[in-house]
């Protein structure tokens, strides 16, 4: 299975945020839209993500005066993504080779999209599902 069909399913909409938004902003945001990461973007093109971790991680380091920074200062700079037509595998591979749970995916340069590892795991429950009906089938055909 390729990221674009995971696409597909789930939607290209991609929460995105400026390097300066402030922490308190960017955690509202993440509350907002339910989820544990945003793409930080500027007119040059995502230039970074930011995540829960990264958060709990500052906080640690900085204390509540985390808050009133910007996300810039927490943000990860390496983004670690993929296309379309990469697959499901392959993105499964990168996830776990740079200790990531989030990865934009990149199209002709621009964003056009977002995988978690949450994606991953509920393709992979669906691919199995399908693999157990048509093994199911062929068992009781004969």
């Amino acid at each position: 299975m390729r990221i674009a069909d995971v696409l597909r399913s789930k939607g290209a909409a991609v929460a995105t945020i400026t390097p300066e938004t402030s922490v308190a902003g960017l955690l509202t945001e993440l509350a907002v839209h339910n989820i544990g990461a945003m793409v930080v973007v500027s007119p040059d093109g995502v230039v970074g993500i930011v995540s829960e971790r990264d958060v709990v991680r500052a906080l640690h380091a900085h204390g509540a005066d985390l808050l009133r920074r910007p996300v810039s200062e927490i943000m990860t700079s390496f983004v670690a993504t993929c296309a379309p037509d990469d697959s499901v595998d392959s993105l499964s591979a990168l996830m776990t080779t740079n200790r990531v749970r989030h990865v934009p995916v990149m199209e002709n340069g621009r964003l056009a999209g977002i995988v978690s590892i949450g994606d991953v795991v509920k393709t992979r429950m669906e691919e199995l599902e399908t693999q157990q009906e048509q093994l199911q089938a062929y068992i009781t055909r004969g």
